[in-house]
């Protein structure tokens, strides 16, 4: 038997890595996966026509409306936010009142605000136990040796409000900064009815203790936390996921503020032996998918688990409320693909270094010994990537399209500052003068040597 093809799945394409083009076809999906910075849909691109009386790429759009932003301000951001976003937003409406926040969170359903809660804890509970502490190293002659741990004093979350809301985002972001010591937090969401006008969104903001958010999405929201306008304070880091322009503005500001990352679409890979469940992976790679766009990969050596979850992903994407958007993911970035070993399926599960990793093998953790590139990893049956997504307590803010090779998924950490302190006793000074004076001397730099010498 063999692994259904693209016309007999209805979606996903097969990959034979026993056949010679194999490989190539891979690779084919590796590239597309991690060169999204410019693509855009027809429908995208006769928007930009729209908006900007000409076919700019999406980096030329953002670096517009970037150094528009820094220009002129909170002028800008309503400009572009009446232009791109619709409706007629003035200066007295741009934040979101204290007021509105809280009718928002007195007329939630309780049942919400106590899921919230709940993950909140979670989140927090997991996010307490990894986060880095002041280290102090005694040394002989009395001083020390320190590191430091600082918060920083501002930063901005960016809320996707495109086609769904996202509460789970400010979870994700917003208590890992709370657990770090943030200060302040910033809140910035386009002004639609899955955005700053959602009730869920605003909700949580509340129940979270968010207190600023700006109703802008898209760059000219990145832009005008990075920069600073009339009313909102230039923040030191943003975070959070959206769109292409999102991501190119997050590109474009870094070095001005520090960003998490530069996110392209979501992606799964499941590494599968033959005793794994199908119709538990079947559903993992159509809840990826259905972030249109999203990668969905089967990585298995197995030829009847490959026909099985070929079939059950059929069956499923057939029922499903997001099919059209969700098939497409499939066509263009999802796959199944029937490896030569299991060996082989870990190696190219550590080549793709994927945002989630699914493990469902006999010993998934030592699966998970052979793979060293993940955003995060989900073993067994019973650890659905929607558990991370929501609930589970590590943020679902990863790295995606192969980066997870040098980045990290957001943590608390990464809001804080670290800083060496070196407090040293004459005697811990004298025992490395001469290593001081040596290296000095070789460099050139004898002014060195000699703030040394002036004190011993």
């Amino acid at each position: 038997m063999t692994v259904p093809t693209a016309s007999r799945l209805d979606a996903c394409c097969q990959i034979d890595l026993s056949d010679p083009i194999g490989r190539e076809q891979l690779e084919a999906l590796r590239r597309k996966l991690a060169s999204q910075g410019d693509m855009v849909s027809p429908a995208g691109r006769q928007r930009t026509i729209d908006v900007f009386g000409s076919a700019l790429t999406p980096r030329q759009v953002v670096e517009r409306i970037c150094t528009d932003v820094r220009a002129k301000g909170v002028e800008a951001v309503l400009d572009y936010s009446r232009r791109i976003d619709g409706g007629s937003p003035g200066r007295h409406d741009l934040f979101v009142a204290a007021e509105t926040l809280a009718k928002a969170h007195a007329e939630a359903d309780p049942g919400f605000l106590a899921a919230i809660r709940r993950i909140r804890d979670r989140v927090m509970r997991f996010q307490q136990a990894i986060l880095a502490r002041d280290v102090t190293v005694p040394l002989p002659g009395g001083g020390s040796l320190g590191q430091r741990y600082v918060p920083l004093d501002r930063v901005g979350v960016c809320v996707p409000g495109g086609a769904a809301a996202y509460p789970s985002t400010l979870l994700m972001t917003v208590v890992p900064a709370q657990v770090a010591g943030v200060p302040e937090i910033v809140v910035v969401a386009p002004p639609t009815k899955f955005g700053a006008e959602n009730q869920h969104v605003l909700a949580t903001c509340h129940e979270l203790g968010v207190t600023t958010v700006m109703r802008a999405g898209g760059a000219q929201a990145v832009a005008a936390m990075a920069y600073g306008i009339e009313g909102l304070p230039r923040v030191d880091m943003i975070v959070g996921p959206g769109n292409l322009f999102v991501a190119l503005a997050k590109e474009f500001v870094f070095g001005d503020v520090a960003i998490d990352s530069i996110a392209g679409p979501s992606e799964i890979v499941v590494v599968a032996d033959a005793q794994a469940n199908a119709e538990f992976i079947a559903a993992d790679m159509l809840a990826q998918a259905e972030h249109s766009p999203g990668s969905a990969i089967l990585l298995t050596a197995s030829r009847p688990l490959a026909d099985q979850v070929a079939r059950a992903v059929a069956l499923r994407l057939a029922v499903l409320e997001r099919a059209d958007l969700t098939r497409e993911s499939l066509e263009r970035f999802g796959a199944i693909v029937l490896t030569r070993s299991d060996d082989e399926s870990a190696a190219l599960a550590n080549e793709l270094a994927p945002e989630h990793l699914s493990i469902d093998t006999r010993d998934p953790q030592a699966t998970l010994a052979r793979i060293r590139h993940a955003g995060a990893a989900f073993l067994g049956p019973w650890s659905p990537v929607a558990a991370g997504d929501y609930a589970a307590g590590p943020s679902h803010v990863l790295p995606t399209g192969g980066t997870a090779r040098f980045a990290a998924g957001l943590s608390a950490n990464h809001f804080l500052r670290s800083g060496s302190v070196i407090s040293l006793a004459r005697e811990d000074l004298a025992e490395m003068a001469a290593d001081i004076a040596l290296l000095a001397d070789v460099e050139g730099l004898t002014a060195h040597r000699r703030s040394v010498d002036a004190r011993l």
